[in-house]
C-alpha cells in the first residue's frame, strides 16, 4: 500500500497541514498509488493498469500463467456475503485472539533461508474494478449522509469477496505476506466519510478477509503464507503545523493518535493477522505514536507478533516528509524492535536503492523494500513493466541489499510475479549482529552517534527557565519564537543536544513544553539535534515526548518516589523509545558520598536493564553534581566524589554513560562569570578523563583549560581537589580583582604586540574574530614572506588551526570552542579569496599574451570532487583544501556537506573527475568514508580516492578504509600537503613511486595493528596490500 491509497478527500486534508513551503507536498500527490484521480470514474494510472491486465490476462490465460481472477463479473454474486448480521459490533471489547507463538520464528528462520515476497498495490487492483459510488455504499450503506467513493477499505464489507480474490491473486503470484486492506483504516481518516464508529469493524473483517485467503492458499500450495496488518499513515501530521501562521499549532494529538491505532490494531489482531506492519511512514512522529499503541497492547491484552515498519523518502534528497534522514529514522523506530524494517511508496526502485542501502547500513533488523512500478508520469500513471522492475529488484538482491521485496504503487500481480522469480535465484541479506554495539543513538533530523570514541557531548543549557534569566522571561511573557532564537544560537555555538525545561510556578509546564517543542519542531537548524526533555514533573516530560519525532534524551528519573513509579516511568519512556537520565537519588534521599552514588547507580541500572529491558546504550547516569566551595566543611569533597563515582559506575555497569549539570559546582560565586567559567573548565577537565560523557553546560562559554590565569587555574584545582583548606576564601579574595560580572575589568591586549604569525596564531586558538582580517592582510602585504596569498594560509593560517587541533585531541578544548576556531579561520580565508581570483585571471592573462587559451572551466592540472560526507556538516578543512587546490590550477567540484554517496560518485563521473575527496570531522564520518570506498569499488571506479577530516588517521585509512577499495587510497595529514600528493598522483612516473612507498607503509601499518590486537598470521591475510585512499585533513 502507499500513500495513493489515501482518498482524494484525505490527501487534500493532509495538504492543509503541511506548511505550502513544503514542496515535498508536490510529490506526495504526484506518487499516487491505490487510488489516483478517484473522484468521478477512475480514470489515470486505474484505467490504465486495467486495461493491462485484460490484456495480460488473455495472454497469460494461453500461457497458463497467474490470471487477475478479480473481475467485477467474477465476484458481484459473492459480495453479499458478508452480512450485517454475520460481522461483530463495532465495540472493542472482544476477547483477544491466541497467536501462534512461533510466528517471528517462522518468518525469521525463512528470512534467513531466501527472500521473502510482499504483495502489490491493493488500491491498483481496486481501481481495475471501476466501482461507481453504489458500488461503495452497497446495501447496508445505500442512504449514508456522504459520498463513500474512493474509501477503498469499506469495500472489505460492502465487496469482500473482491478483496478476497485481489489477495488471493498475489498469494498465487508468488507473495508470502499480504497486507489488510486497511492503509486508512484508523477512525481518524474514516472520519472524512463520517464512518470512524465502524473502524474496529473494518479492521478485523479486513483481516478475516485476508487470513481466508492465506489460508486457503497455504492449504493450496503447502508453502506458509502470512497476514500482514496494516496500519497507514493517516492524513495528519504531528510534526508539521497546518497553519503557516500558528507553526506550533497541531490539529491532531499524540494521545488521540495511540487512540485511534489502538482500536485499529486491535481489529488487525482479532481479525487474524500475523504481523503488524506500520507502514508508509512520511511523519516519523505518526509512526511513533503507533509503535506506541502496539507496543501498549502487547503488554496488556494481546501476545506479541512481529512487527514491520516501512517509511517513505519523499524525493531524491533522501529525508521524509517530516524532515528526517533515513538513518535518523532508523533511529527514532528501532526502539520497537521491528523484526523487518525498510522503505516504501514515493519512488521507484532505482530512485530508492541508495536510501534502501543506507537503511541496511543502519539497522541489524531484516530490510523490506517495496517501492512503486517507477516515478509517475506526467498523468500520474506508472509506467514500469512487470519485467522493468523485476530487473532493477534482481539488482537489489544480487547486491544483498534485501530481505523482502515487493511493490506498491502501479503494481499487480503479474509483477510480483516477475519480481519473486527474479529474486529467487539470490540470498538474503545478512543483518548485521549489531550496528554500534556500545553506542547511544539520538536523532532529531538527523543522526547522533555516541560512542565510545565520541568526545564530549554538549547539551546547551540555555532553554532553561531555571537556568537562563533571559529564556525564563521571554517564555514567561508569551515572547516563544523569540525564545526560539536562545535554541538556534546555542546549536551555532556547537551543543550536540539542546536541553529544554519549563519548570516554573507561574509557567503551566505542559502546554509550555508542548508549545515550546512543537516550534521547536518548526525549525530545521535547532530540530537537527537530539532534545533533551528536562522536568522534575514527568507529566511535563511526556508532554514533550508526544511531540519529539526524534529520539530524545529525558532528564530525569530517580528512585525517590520507590521502585514501583521509578519502573512506571521508565516502562513510559522506553515506549516512547527515549533515552533516560538517571540521578543518583532513592527513597531515603540523595547521594553525597561515592559509594552511595555507585549503590543507587548500580541498582537503577538492575531494574532498568532486568525488569524494564532497557537497552544498557541508553542509561545515563547523574551522579550529582554539587556545589563547592560553600564554606561547609563537609561540602569541599563533593567534585572528588562525582569523579570517583564516575570511574567506578564506568567501570561495573556496562554500556551507562555519565552526565551532570555543571552549573551546580559554582552555584557559590553566582554573577562571577570568569570564576564560575574557570570551574567548569578545570572540573571538566577532570571529569571527562575519569569517563563523564555528557553535561549541560552552556556551548561556547567554557574557556581552554591552557588560557585559565595561572593563579585562578590554581585555586581551581586547590578547591577542586581539596587540597587547601583555604581554598574558598583565596577565591573569594581572587573574585574581588575581577569587575562587575566576573568578567576582567580590563581586556588584555598585550598579545597585539607579538608578531603578525603569533597574532593570527593567538586569534585562532582564542576564537577571536575581531582582529583577524587586519592581521592576514598584514601577513599578505609581507611580501617577501608570503609572495602568494596562498602562502598565507599555507603557513601561519595553517599552523594556527594545527595548534587548534592539538588541544582538541588533548581535551584542551571543546567542540564549541573548536567551531569558533574554524568560524575566525573562515573569515580569514574569506578575506584572501578576492586576491587568489584576481592572482588566477592575471595567470589567464598571461597564458593568453603566451598564446594559450584557458576555457573558464579548464581542468588546469585536474578535476578534484570533494565533500564533507553524509551525516556530517563540518567544512571549514575541506574549504580550505578547496581553496589550496583552487590556487594550483586545479579544477575544484566542492560538493558542500551533508553529501550522499551517490551524490559524489555521481557528480565524479558527469565532471569526469581525475581525483574525488572526502572529508568529515566527527566520528561516525569514518563508517561514511567506508561505505563510499566499497561503493567505489563495486561500481567500478579507477579514480584514487581522498578522504580527510579531524577524527581519521593513517592506521584508520590503511586498516579499515583501504582494503575496501582497490585503487590508490591516501591520508594527507593536512591541506598543505594536498597540492603535492595530488601532483603526484597526477603524474604516472611519480604516481607509481608514491604508490609503492604507501602501500610500503600501510602494509607495516596493518601488521602492527593487527599485532596489537594478537591477531594470528593467518588473520592477517585478509588484509592484502591495496593502493592507497588520500584523507584530507577536515
Amino acid at each position: 500500500m502507499g500513500l495513493g491509497n489515501l482518498s482524494t478527500r484525505q490527501k487534500v486534508a493532509l495538504a492543509m497541514t503541511v506548511p505550502t513551503s513544503f514542496v515535498l507536498l508536490y510529490l506526495l500527490f504526484r506518487r499516487r498509488s491505490q487510488g489516483a484521480k478517484q473522484l468521478g470514474n477512475v480514470t489515470g494510472r486505474g484505467a490504465e493498469m486495467n486495461q493491462i491486465q485484460n490484456e495480460d490476462g488473455q495472454k497469460l490465460k494461453n500461457n497458463g500463467d497467474v490470471v487477475n481472477k478479480s473481475s467485477p463479473e467474477d465476484t458481484e454474486k459473492h459480495d453479499a456475503k458478508c452480512l450485517p448480521e454475520q460481522r461483530v459490533t463495532e465495540t472493542v471489547s472482544q476477547k483477544p485472539i491466541q497467536r501462534k507463538s512461533d510466528v517471528a520464528a517462522e518468518i525469521k528462520k525463512t528470512l534467513k533461508e531466501r527472500i521473502m515476497i510482499m504483495d502489490g498495490g491493493m488500491g491498483t487492483m481496486i481501481q481495475g474494478h471501476k466501482f461507481d459510488e453504489a458500488a461503495f455504499r452497497g446495501e447496508e450503506f445505500k442512504d449514508h449522509s456522504k459520498p463513500l467513493k474512493g474509501n477503498n477499505d469499506l469495500l472489505s464489507l460492502t465487496k469482500p469477496e473482491t478483496i478476497y480474490q485481489i489477495h488471493k491473486d498475489y498469494l498465487e503470484a508468488g507473495a508470502d505476506f499480504v497486507e489488510t486492506n486497511t492503509f486508512s483504516g484508523t477512525s481518524i481518516a474514516q472520519a472524512d466519510y463520517a464512518m470512524e464508529h465502524l473502524a474496529y469493524r473494518l479492521n478485523k473483517c479486513s483481516a478475516e478477509l485476508a487470513r481466508r485467503a492465506v489460508d486457503d492458499v497455504t492449504r493450496e500450495t503447502g508453502v506458509k503464507r502470512y497476514v500482514a496488518g496494516a496500519l497507514g499513515p493517516t492524513n495528519r501530521t504531528l510534526s508539521i503545523s497546518p497553519s503557516v501562521e500558528q507553526p506550533e499549532y497541531r490539529n491532531i494529538t499524540f494521545d488521540e493518535l495511540v487512540k485511534a491505532y489502538q482500536e485499529q490494531a486491535r481489529g488487525l489482531l482479532d481479525g487474524g493477522s500475523d504481523i503488524l506492519m506500520v507502514e508508509t511512514i512520511f511523519d516519523t512522529l505518526n509512526s511513533k505514536a503507533a509503535l506506541y499503541a502496539i507496543q501498549e497492547l502487547f503488554e496488556t491484552d494481546y501476545q506479541e507478533v512481529p512487527v514491520f515498519v516501512s517509511g517513505t523518502i519523499v524525493d531524491k534528497s533522501g529525508r521524509t516528509l517530516s524532515g528526517q534522514t533515513g538513518d535518523a529514522f532508523v533511529v527514532s523506530v528501532s526502539h520497537a524492535r521491528p523484526i523487518c524494517l525498510g522503505l516504501n511508496c514515493a519512488l521507484g526502485a532505482t530512485e530508492m536503492r541508495p536510501f534502501i542501502e543506507n537503511i541496511g547500513l543502519n539497522t541489524s533488523a531484516y530490510v523490506l523494500c517495496y517501492p512503486n512500478a517507477g516515478l509517475p508520469n506526467t498523468f500520474g500513471d506508472y509506467d514500469e513493466t512487470p519485467e522493468m522492475m523485476a530487473g532493477h529488484l534482481s539488482g537489489f538482491a544480487r547486491d544483498g541489499l534485501v530481505n523482502i521485496v515487493g511493490g506498491c504503487c502501479g503494481t499487480t500481480p503479474t509483477h510480483i510475479k516477475a519480481i519473486a522469480e527474479a529474486v529467487r535465484p539470490f540470498k538474503p541479506r545478512i543483518p548485521p549482529a549489531d550496528i554500534h554495539p556500545e553506542a547511544m543513538m539520538l536523532s532529531g533530523l538527523e543522526p547522533m552517534i555516541v560512542g565510545k570514541h565520541t568526545l564530549f557531548v554538549n547539551i546547551g543549557e540555555r532553554c532553561n527557565v531555571a537556568g537562563s534569566r533571559k529564556f525564563a522571561k521571554l517564555i514567561t511573557n508569551g515572547q516563544y519564537e523569540e525564545a526560539l532564537s536562545i535554541a538556534k544560537a546555542q546549536v551555532e555555538a556547537g551543543a550536540q543536544v539542546l536541553d529544554i525545561n519549563m519548570d516554573e510556578g507561574m509557567l503551566d509546564g505542559v502546554k509550555a513544553m508542548t508549545k515550546f517543542v512543537n516550534l521547536v519542531s518548526s525549525e530545521p537548524d535547532i530540530c537537527k539535534v537530539p532534545l533533551c526533555i528536562d522536568s522534575s514533573k514527568f507529566a511535563v516530560i511526556e508532554a514533550g515526548l508526544k511531540c519529539t519525532q526524534g529520539k530524545c534524551i529525558v532528564n530525569s528519573i530517580s528512585l525517590k518516589e520507590g521502585e514501583e513509579d521509578f519502573l512506571k516511568k521508565a516502562q513510559t519512556i522506553k515506549r516512547h523509545g527515549a533515552a533516560v537520565v538517571v540521578m543518583a537519588f532513592d527513597e531515603t534521599g540523595q547521594a553525597t558520598e561515592s559509594d552511595r552514588k555507585v549503590e543507587i547507580c548500580t541498582r537503577s541500572y538492575n531494574l532498568l536493564v532486568h525488569k524494564v529491558g532497557f537497552n544498557p546504550n541508553d542509561i545515563i547516569f547523574d551522579p550529582n553534581i554539587l556545589t563547592i566551595a560553600t564554606g561547609m566543611e563537609e561540602h569541599n569533597e563533593y567534585g572528588i566524589n562525582f569523579i570517583e563515582a564516575t570511574k567506578m559506575i564506568k567501570s561495573t555497569l556496562p554500556g551507562a554513560r555519565i552526565s551532570g549539570g555543571l552549573s551546580n559546582l559554582s552555584f557559590s560565586f553566582r554573577g562571577k562569570g570568569v570564576i564560575r567559567e574557570a570551574m567548569h573548565s578545570v572540573f571538566l577537565y577532570h571529569a571527562i578523563k575519569a569517563g563523564m560523557d555528557m553535561g549541560i553546560v552552556n556551548a561556547g562559554a567554557l574557556p581552554l583549560y591552557d588560557d585559565i590565569d595561572p593563579k585562578l587555574l590554581r585555586l581551581c584545582e586547590d578547591l577542586l581537589w581539596n587540597k587547601d583548606p583555604e581554598a574558598t576564601e583565596k577565591l573569594l579574595e581572587f573574585a574581588e580583582t575581577v569587575g562587575k560580572g566576573g568578567k576582567k575589568a580590563t581586556e588584555d591586549l598585550s598579545w597585539r604586540n607579538e608578531s603578525v604569525e603569533s597574532r593570527l596564531a593567538h586569534s585562532l586558538v582564542k576564537g577571536i574574530d575581531k582582529f583577524v582580517v587586519e592581521d592576514t592582510e598584514e601577513a599578505r602585504q609581507n611580501t617577501d614572506l608570503y609572495p602568494r596569498p596562498l602562502n598565507v594560509i599555507e603557513g601561519p593560517l595553517m599552523k594556527g588551526m594545527s595548534v587548534v587541533g592539538d588541544l582538541f585531541g588533548a581535551g584542551k578544548m571543546f567542540l564549541p570552542q573548536v567551531i569558533k576556531s574554524a568560524r575566525v579561520m573562515k573569515k580569514a580565508v574569506g578575506h584572501l579569496l578576492p586576491f587568489l581570483e584576481k592572482e588566477k585571471q592575471e595567470r589567464r592573462e598571461q597564458a593568453l599574451l603566451d598564446g594559450i587559451v584557458l576555457e573558464e572551466d579548464d581542468a588546469g592540472s585536474g578535476t578534484v570532487v570533494i565533500a564533507t560526507v553524509k551525516g556530517d556538516v563540518h567544512d571549514i578543512g575541506k574549504n580550505i583544501v578547496a581553496v589550496v587546490l583552487g590556487c594550483n590550477n586545479y579544477k575544484v567540484i566542492d560538493l558542500g556537506v551533508m553529501t550522499p554517496c551517490d551524490k559524489i560518485l555521481q557528480t565524479a563521473i558527469e565532471q569526469k573527475a581525475d581525483i574525488v575527496g572526502l572529508s568529515g570531522l566527527i566520528t561516525p564520518s569514518l563508517d561514511e568514508m567506508i561505505h563510499v570506498a566499497k561503493e567505489m569499488e563495486r561500481l567500478g571506479f579507477k579514480l584514487p580516492l581522498l578522504i580527510g577530516g579531524a577524527t581519521t588517521s593513517k592506521t584508520h585509512t590503511a586498516v579499515k578504509i583501504a582494503p575496501c577499495y582497490s585503487q590508490p587510497t591516501i591520508h594527507v595529514l593536512d591541506a598543505s600537503k594536498s597540492v603535492v600528493v595530488c601532483s603526484s598522483l597526477m603524474d604516472e612516473g611519480q604516481k607509481e613511486e608514491l604508490m609503492e612507498d604507501i602501500n610500503e607503509e600501510y602494509d607495516e601499518i596493518r601488521e602492527e595493528h593487527y599485532d596489537s590486537l594478537k591477531v594470528c598470521k593467518h588473520s592477517l591475510m585478509v588484509w592484502e596490500p591495496m593502493h592507497p585512499v588520500f584523507i584530507f585533513d577536515g
